[in-house]
Formats: structure tokens, C-alpha cells, sequence
């Protein structure tokens, strides 16, 4: 058995003082009290003095604990590079005998434009008192072609690699004989310094060890007619292509040496995660961007995913720059203006799609960069019931690329497809018999239910695929994010009451759901789910007082204060996702552990996730103060399987006890989890109150790397289509069918009756209501409620008497056809305004079409469209509030 201990280092050795060492950015973006804190913590007594300032205070810390300030050439500088060229003509006469041990790479390919980084695999050995440190590229007249960086390998003695800088400016002479020159640290500092500085610099006498390459080419990106999958999700985005032989005029013959491009498969992007020392490349890339600097409006520059997020750690979640999450949430308001401002307090106004659109972007140039390829063909899989707003949004956005319209697949249908290929190539569907499958997608913020049946025929020429969808229901309350929340519900309540009851009592489980495992479904059954969690509640209520992470309820307080609250929200968040992550991504983690020091008598069940520093603020006296004691607490898979089980099985049990109570859910033989979520056995076990556990399809690899299959499925089977329909190997004929609506509309009557519009549960095609007012109204308010008969919105139409123009009936039904029936328009009188709503599939809201009557003719209104979700219908878990 393995369990679960998080150590305050990052590393898994044990932690010394002086072992964490700090740049100039992070300790600026830290507040006076946190400066303090590194001071006492790391015993630094010349710091603690309290007649230092906060900028003497910083010079005391960077002085004992300071990081080695990177000095790589790159961004782009005016005249930089000529610079360069000046100090190697006059300071680099005579190179260093030999080659001082020094092995190149072969051959090297550089892009302009494109950035060259570990995952190019260009590796050097040299000997481990060789420096990190600029690396020239010269022909053999020493012309200056382009500048490169030798980086270490972390933990290989002697190892390194070569990158560098998109921006880099790359020379084609006609001399093609290069030759890399190495130089010692002091000199490649004075070239950085030459590099970025307009003065002139003192002379110097530069060293350096010419090493000749092989082979080098210089080489622009060609176009592919490949497609680029994405998928764009609330939590993380992942990408991908099938990569044909030859989907590039001159493809990457290193890339596919080195194993970083597979011909004719599926290769997914991988993006760079620098969370801890030793950098992992990941299939997922979070959802997040923040703001990196907005001195210049004209042109904002972003972080993105991993390096976004640990920005905020390294600024002890202090910084005051903006940082999004959930932006797919913002599909129908994407033209909508923010402010944003960056570490430095500047401050600009963009629209949101300038934030999606930067986002989107870093994603296809990592693609661009891993597959040596131009990218002009795009897919996004997108939720079944907003895949019209999607493809429009995505369209706007990017309007230099194609983005694939008639042949995009919906999330849900890509999950099937992934399925219905892997069937085919194992031969085990009957031709021509109609199969039935439920699809459970299970993402970051929401949970989708679709329905399909298909059947497959073996055609002379090709396989005939016919597919019939159905969207049947959803939950944009329940999410994995949900699973993490009650994580963290759960760790604040027992950190507060550790802390409270003098490092005594430690809670359990049993206290706030006091229901027996084996209960627990009976218990949603007969009085909710709500009930469930109802002393939980109450408890993380009471936490508050001692450990409060509301952070939004102290926007009246002093800048500390703030701070220090948004600091215990996002870093109990944090080490609640990485829990949920160890419990759920791994077989055999069974218990979870924080603490300080290396035990080199643990228990083998013991998973050690490593952090830099402690973050919790406790409030005492009334005073938020820093609490550096981890508390010695034990938490196990069991308590937190006790903890979301009622919350998976409420939603399980909304989508599937209507199918189970007709007695139709045996006619399903595929019922499909995807989502990473779904990997969470809870749901298999849920899934059993409904169906036999040998329908369900839930395979995955016994232990998987940090991006779980289930993830990647909606985009894997996305790009198999896509490969199957453009090789000619399928044909297919998909139909979308009327969708369920889980959501009700109703206004209110003259005398306040509640008047229900559209029905909950109704397929879209089926529902048809309107509401009378005076012609002269000027505002009608609609309300949308949830399958639960809770206030989800409130839509205000407003009427305007010049919106209006005569028309006949015929020109009704020649737009609307029946969802405007003849005896409704036939029964207006004078002076009175029908407000007909209907639902529309595509867009996935209802519209309200006013129609009227004035001196015995009809006037038609303006038609509106007011959506089912928008970006307040998901729980929104940062808005500050928990």
C-alpha cells in the first residue's frame, strides 16, 4: 500500500535552511510580512532588524538566499545583435586550445520564430564546471548567425541542453561551415550586458571554446494540410494531430529520431509544467492566463497554463496581477471588455476574446514548435448543447485559420467515436445491428449526459457509420472542480480544529457525515443530498472564523488582510487538487500526509509530494497571523471515497433514475465515462445502483501519467475521425436530434401568477409558450429555472415600438413554420402583444419573438435570443466566495 506526505521543500530530500533560494521578482512581489517571515523561518538575524525597510529587507535576503540571476539572451532587443557583432570583432581574437571536452549535437535545425527548448532533445556533454551561459552560432569567418543558451540538466552532472529564444534574430550567410562557441560565465554576462545596453562597456579579453557543427539548417515552417485537434476545456485544454507521412514538405527527420514525432499516429502536444525543479512536459495545459505585463496596452504579454499558476505561488498568492481561469465560460460574452493589471499595478482594458485569442494561440505555436509545421486547419470539439456558439466564437476569434464547420464532432460524439474505432479494429461490432450507448462526460466544471445509436455496415469501399445523438441532460453545478472544493471543505475544517484545540483533536470523517458507507446512496434517495452534507456545511462555516478564505468579504480591509485570505483560499485549493490528483490518478495511494521533514522510517504506503513553503494565515485575537507548524494530520482515500461519494451519486442518480424507473436502460450496451474526473472509482461504484458493471465502459491503464486517458479521449477520438473521414476508411451520417432541455421558463401574469413557458425535461423541438402584455410594455422579465425548479436567471426583454414592422402571417410561417401556430397570431386583439418563447437547438437558449396587433394588422417584433447557460450558470469556485 503507498499513502500521501507533502514535505515544504521541492525536493523529496530533507529540508535545510538556506535550501530555498529566491529571485528579485519574487521577493518584490511579496508583502513586508512575508519578507519577514523568510527572515525568521530561515534565521536570517540581520533581516529581523526592524529598522529595515522593505527594500532592505529584500537586499538582506538576496544577498544569503539569493538565486543565481538568469542572464540568457532573449526577448528581442533593437541593435542587440549588432552590439554583439561589435565586441566579437574587438574582445574575441584568439580561441581556447582544444575543445575542452565539450560533444555537440550532430546535426541542429533552427525555425525563426520558433522557439528551441528541451523537448528538441539537443543535447551536450561537457565537463560539470562548465557554467550556464550564452552560446554563440558563427560561420567560419566568424560572423555572428544567431545566439543560443546551454542550460543544465537537472541531477545529470555534466549534461545539458541547448535552447533559446523565439525572438532570436537567425543570419543565412553564404558560408554554411558553423561553429558554436562556449564561453565562460563572466564573458557570456559581459555579452548579455553588450547585448541590452546601448553604452559601451569597458574592454575585456573574451575566452571561448569553438566547437564545429556537422550540420546546420536554417529553415522556415511550411504548411500542413494536417488538422489540429483541440480541446478547449474548463480546467485544462489538451491538443493533437495525426501526423501522416510526409504532412510536411520537409518534416523533422531529428524529431522523429528522437522519438518526439510518431509518423501516422495520434501525437498529442506536450506543454512545459516548471512546477517543480525538474521540469515535466504534460499532454494537459490548465486554463489559466495571467497578466504578465500591460505597461504598453497595444501589446499585453500573458503567461499561460502551468507558468501562469505557479506565478501566483512564487508571489505567496499576493500578486496583484490578473489571473483568469474558466474561460471557456465565457462563450457568450466573449466580446465583453476587462480591466487587467500586472505585477507592477498597470493597468488596461481588453476584450475577453484578446485573452482567449492569445491563449489559443500559445497553443497552436507549442504545436507548431513540437511538430515543425504550419497549422491552418483547426477542429474544437466543443459541449454537444453549445457547439453552435462555440464554432462561431472560435471562428471570430481566429480568423486566419479554418476552423473545421461541417465535420466537427461534438464532445460526447468524439468520446463514441474513440469507442466505435477501437471496436473496429477488434472486429467485435455485428454489421448492420443497432447499438445503443450513453456517454457520461464528466469535465472540469460541468457534467453532460448524451444518448446514440448507431450501427455500423462493412461497405465494399468503406464503413458506413450512422449515428443518431441526442443531448439528454446536464449539470453545470457539478464538475470535478466540486470533487476539489469538498476536499478543501474538508482540510480547512480539520486544520482549523487542529490548530484551535492546541494541536490535540484531529477531526474525522465520521463527524461531519455520520452516515455508514454503505447507507450513504439510500440516504441522497430519501432526503436529498443536501442532507448529507448538512453538518459539513456548518462546520466549514464555523472554519471561517478561524481560518477564512472569503477573500472577497475583505475587499473593505487593509491590503494585508486581503491578501493573506486569497493566499489560504488558493493555497488550500491547491493542495487539494494535488491530493485529489495522487488519491484518484494512482492505484495503491491509500494515505495522505503533510509534513516538514524527510521520515526515513515511513510506511512504503506513504506518496511524498514536496512544496516550497507553508501558506496558512490563521486568525488570532483578530489578528491574521502566519502559522508555520504543518499540522501533523493523516488523511486516507477512504475518508475522502466517504466525501464526494453523495455528490457523485446525486448527479448519477439525476441523469439515470428517469431511464432506470422506465426500464430502459438495459437497452444500452456501451455506457461511456469520460472526463478526468471519471477515473474516480466512485462513479463505477455509483453506476452499479443502476446498471450491471459489466455495460460500463471504464477501462483505464493500472497507473497512468499525470494526464489520464480518460482525458485525452475526446480528443483522441476527435482526431481518428477526422484521420478516417479525410483517408476514405468511413463514411458517416450523423444526425443530432431534438434536445432535452433541463431548464424551465416562466413569466409572471398581470396578477403575478407564475405562467410556465417552456417545460423542464422537454426536447426542444416540442416546447412553444407566450405570455400577453399591453402593447406599450417596455420591459418583460423571463425566468429560467433549473430541473429543480431553482432561480438559475433572470432575463429582461426589452420592447421597443420602433422594432416593429407590419407583416402578414404568411411571412410568419414562412420564417418561424409551425412555432408560430395561425390560431395564436388569429386570437391578438388590438392593442394587445404576444411574447411567443421557443427554444432554439443550435444555440442552445430560447428566443422571445414579440408579435402584436395595431388597427386590426399584425406587427412583428424584434426576435432575441437569452441563452440556457452563460457564464454565472457554472459555479464559479474563485469568485471569492468560498
Amino acid at each position: 500500500m503507498k499513502g500521501y506526505k507533502l514535505y515544504t521543500d521541492s525536493t523529496s530530500q530533507q529540508r535545510m535552511r538556506g535550501k530555498v533560494r529566491y529571485t528579485q521578482d519574487e521577493l518584490t512581489e511579496m508583502t513586508t510580512f512575508q519578507l519577514r517571515n523568510i527572515c525568521y523561518r530561515e534565521r536570517l538575524v540581520e533581516g529581523l532588524s526592524h529598522r529595515l525597510d522593505r527594500e532592505e529587507m529584500i537586499r538582506v535576503i538576496l544577498k544569503y538566499l539569493g538565486a543565481d540571476e538568469e542572464m540568457f539572451i532573449g526577448p528581442f532587443c533593437e541593435g542587440g545583435f549588432e552590439r554583439v557583432k561589435t565586441v566579437m570583432s574587438k574582445y574575441m581574437q584568439a580561441s581556447l586550445q582544444g575543445d575542452g571536452g565539450i560533444r555537440v549535437p550532430a546535426r541542429i535545425v533552427i525555425y525563426p520564430n520558433i522557439a528551441i527548448d528541451k523537448s528538441d532533445g539537443y543535447k551536450v556533454k561537457a565537463p560539470a564546471v562548465l557554467a550556464e551561459s550564452n552560446v554563440l552560432l558563427v560561420n567560419d569567418r566568424m560572423e555572428l548567425c544567431g545566439i543560443l543558451h546551454l542550460r543544465k540538466e537537472e541531477g545529470e552532472a555534466g549534461s545539458f541542453y541547448l535552447a533559446a529564444d523565439s525572438s532570436m534574430e537567425w543570419q543565412r550567410t553564404s558560408n554554411r561551415q558553423y561553429s558554436l562557441l562556449f564561453l565562460r560565465k563572466r564573458d557570456s554576462e559581459y555579452v548579455y550586458k553588450a547585448y541590452y545596453q546601448a553604452q559601451a562597456l569597458p574592454p575585456v579579453q573574451i575566452q571561448y571554446y569553438k566547437i564545429p557543427l556537422a550540420e546546420l539548417d536554417i529553415r522556415e515552417l511550411q504548411k500542413t494540410d494536417a488538422v489540429l485537434a483541440i480541446d478547449f476545456g474548463t480546467s485544462n485544454t489538451t491538443a493533437g494531430a495525426f501526423l501522416y507521412h510526409g504532412y510536411a514538405q520537409s518534416p523533422s527527420s531529428l524529431d522523429v529520431l528522437n522519438g518526439h514525432i510518431r509518423s501516422n499516429e495520434v501525437n498529442f502536444v506536450k506543454f512545459p509544467d516548471p512546477t517543480y525543479r525538474r521540469t515535466e512536459w504534460l499532454e494537459a495545459l490548465p486554463t489559466a492566463v495571467s497578466v504578465a505585463d500591460c505597461s504598453d496596452p497595444a501589446a499585453v504579454k500573458y503567461q499561460f497554463g502551468h507558468e501562469a499558476l505557479l506565478n501566483i505561488r512564487r508571489s505567496s498568492y499576493s500578486s496583484r496581477a490578473s489571473v483568469f481561469q474558466g474561460l471557456k465560460r465565457w462563450v457568450n460574452s466573449y466580446n465583453q471588455p476587462v480591466e487587467i493589471m500586472d505585477s507592477e499595478g498597470n493597468t488596461a482594458s481588453v476584450l475577453r476574446r484578446d485573452i482567449i485569442q492569445a491563449y489559443l494561440k500559445y497553443v497552436i505555436q507549442m504545436a507548431e514548435h513540437q511538430f515543425k509545421c504550419k497549422f491552418k486547419n483547426l477542429h474544437f470539439s466543443s459541449p454537444v448543447k453549445m457547439k453552435a456558439p462555440f464554432l462561431k466564437m472560435f471562428a471570430e476569434i481566429l480568423p486566419d485559420y479554418r476552423i473545421e464547420q461541417q465535420e466537427a464532432l461534438d464532445e460526447g460524439m468524439a468520446v463514441l467515436y474513440n469507442t466505435i474505432a477501437d471496436g473496429l479494429e477488434r472486429n467485435i461490432f455485428m454489421e448492420g445491428t443497432e447499438y445503443k450507448a450513453l456517454v457520461i462526460d464528466c469535465g472540469g466544471g460541468t457534467t453532460d449526459l448524451s444518448s446514440c445509436r448507431f450501427r455500423v455496415e462493412d461497405g465494399h469501399m468503406s464503413y458506413r457509420i450512422v449515428m443518431d445523438a441526442t443531448y439528454e441532460n446536464g449539470d453545470t453545478h457539478f464538475g470535478g472542480n466540486n470533487i476539489t472544493y469538498r476536499i478543501m471543505q474538508f482540510m480547512k475544517i480539520i486544520f482549523a480544529d487542529y490548530y484551535t484545540s492546541g494541536r490535540r483533536r484531529v477531526t474525522d470523517i465520521d463527524d461531519l457525515i455520520d452516515i455508514p458507507a454503505n447507507d450513504l446512496f439510500r440516504e441522497v434517495d430519501e432526503n436529498g443530498v443536501a442532507a448529507v452534507y448538512t453538518e459539513l456545511e456548518r462546520r466549514y462555516r464555523e472554519a471561517e472564523a478561524m481560518i477564512p478564505t472569503a477573500f472577497a468579504m475583505y475587499e473593505n480591509r487593509s491590503r494585508d488582510e486581503y491578501y493573506r485570505v486569497r493566499g489560504n483560499f488558493y493555497f488550500l485549493w491547491e493542495i487539494a487538487e494535488g491530493m485529489k490528483e495522487q488519491f484518484f490518478r494512482k492505484t495503491g495511494i491509500l494515505r495522505n500526509r503533510f509534513d516538514a521533514e524527510e521520515d526515513d522510517s515511513r510506511d512504503n504506503d506513504l506518496q511524498i509530494t514536496t512544496m516550497e513553503r507553508w501558506f496558512l494565515s490563521v486568525l488570532r485575537g483578530g489578528e491574521l497571523k502566519d502559522e508555520y507548524e504543518i499540522p501533523n494530520v493523516v488523511f486516507n482515500i477512504k475518508e475522502i471515497t466517504q466525501l464526494i461519494k453523495g455528490d457523485i451519486y446525486e448527479v448519477l442518480r439525476k441523469f439515470l433514475d428517469g431511464f432506470y424507473q422506465d426500464g430502459v436502460l438495459g437497452e444500452y450496451s456501451i455506457i461511456k465515462l469520460t472526463g478526468q474526473s471519471c477515473r474516480i472509482e466512485v462513479f463505477r461504484e455509483a453506476l452499479k445502483e443502476f446498471v450491471p458493471g459489466r455495460s460500463i465502459e471504464f477501462r483505464q491503464k493500472p497507473v497512468e501519467g499525470r494526464v489520464p486517458e480518460l482525458k485525452l479521449a475526446c480528443l483522441r477520438g476527435a482526431i481518428r475521425y477526422l484521420n478516417a473521414r479525410k483517408a476514405g476508411v468511413i463514411e458517416t451520417s450523423i444526425t443530432n436530434h431534438a434536445a432535452v432541455i433541463p431548464y424551465s421558463v416562466s413569466a409572471y401574469t398581470h396578477d403575478r401568477r407564475e405562467l410556465e413557458l417552456i417545460s423542464s425535461l422537454e426536447r426542444t423541438n416540442r416546447v412553444l409558450g407566450f405570455i400577453s402584455r399591453p402593447y406599450h410594455t417596455q420591459e418583460v422579465e423571463f425566468l429560467l429555472r433549473g430541473s429543480d425548479g431553482v432561480l438559475r436567471h433572470s432575463y429582461v426583454y426589452h420592447n421597443r415600438i420602433k422594432d416593429y414592422e407590419s407583416v402578414k402571417y404568411e411571412d410568419i410561417q414562412a420564417v418561424y413554420q409551425d412555432k408560430i401556430p395561425q390560431d395564436d397570431t388569429d386570437s391578438i386583439v388590438n392593442g394587445e402583444t404576444k411574447y411567443f418563447v421557443f427554444a432554439d437547438d443550435n444555440h442552445w437558449g430560447f428566443h422571445v419573438l414579440p408579435i402584436a396587433r395595431q388597427d386590426e394588422g399584425l406587427l412583428l417584433g424584434r426576435k432575441e435570443l437569452f441563452p440556457f447557460e452563460n457564464e454565472r450558470s457554472e459555479l464559479d469556485f474563485f469568485d471569492g466566495m468560498k
